[in-house]
């Protein structure tokens, strides 16, 4: 069965990992408890994570190891710990030297590139387009319809919260709903919805107490996946760590939302 059935045939899945490789070691330890909680719960989980971040605010901002030493970590988490693999591209090029991953992820800020959404759509891989802050549900509809135009209907729509302001950002639940309209699995971004951009000054602040409440929010609203990122020591992190899960913190989110799920279907 592809992964596009695999996921749209279960009632929640799960993409998690850490924003941006570091070492091969903090990978493994995240795919290492992923792989536990998928069979622990047996529903599907896609291993995340960017080989760069071309959308830092500062231009010393840490962006990844490459290219090359990235594309062997993942390709040994896929083939070690049987886990679908989603990167993101900010290039159209980009797209065809993806030949080791299972889903492309279209940044947030990126979200309305015509030829980068159809040179993700040419792969035939899963697309996952992020919303961007300053977007509207209604305006991502026709982001999939470039997908779409290339034949390719693998697509998901990412929900991210919206810009509130400077340097924070506000969830409007009802974009999932809306956003539902296209077709296609909606995903919550918990994660990057507690993000305040630019909040330590020249990088990213974040709110994590509310990761996992917002995520079991939004199961209420039609979410058909979680996202989240996860590191080992997140106030550590290279990267988005102030709005990162530990170990211990996503497995807690993840039992909270699986438990949320047979709640309602108890109803």
């Amino acid at each position: 069965m592809s992964l596009y059935k695999t996921i749209t045939g279960s009632k929640i899945f799960f993409i998690a990992g850490p924003c941006v490789l570091d070492t091969k070691e903090n990978a493994e330890a995240i795919a290492s408890k992923i792989a536990e909680l998928k069979k622990k719960h047996n529903v599907p989980f896609i291993f995340k994570s960017s080989f760069d971040k071309a959308n830092r605010q500062s231009l010393e901002s840490y962006r990844g190891i490459g290219f090359e030493k990235s594309r062997e970590i993942l390709k040994y988490i896929k083939e070690k710990y049987t886990l679908p693999i989603l990167t993101d591209i900010h290039e159209p090029a980009q797209a065809a030297m993806l030949d080791f991953v299972d889903v492309i992820q279209i940044p947030a800020f990126l979200c309305r590139q015509t030829d980068l959404l159809i040179a993700a759509g040419k792969t035939n891989l899963v697309v996952n387009i992020k919303k961007g802050q300053f977007a509207s549900s209604e305006q991502m509809l026709d982001s999939v319809k470039k997908v779409f135009s290339t034949g390719n209907k693998q697509v998901l729509l990412t929900e991210r919260g919206t810009f509130f302001g400077y340097g924070d950002l506000v969830v409007d639940f009802r974009n999932i709903a809306k956003m539902k309209k296209a077709g296609v699995p909606v995903v919550f971004d918990a994660t990057h919805s507690v993000q305040k951009p630019g909040g330590n000054g020249n990088t990213s602040g974040g709110t994590r107490e509310f990761i996992k409440p917002y995520a079991c929010a939004s199961l209420e609203f039609g979410a058909d996946g979680i996202f989240v990122e996860v590191h080992p020591t997140p106030d550590k992190a290279l990267c988005d760590g102030a709005n990162s899960l530990d170990l211990k913190m996503f497995e807690d989110l993840v039992g909270s939302v699986i438990k949320r799920i047979k709640e309602v279907d108890n109803v």
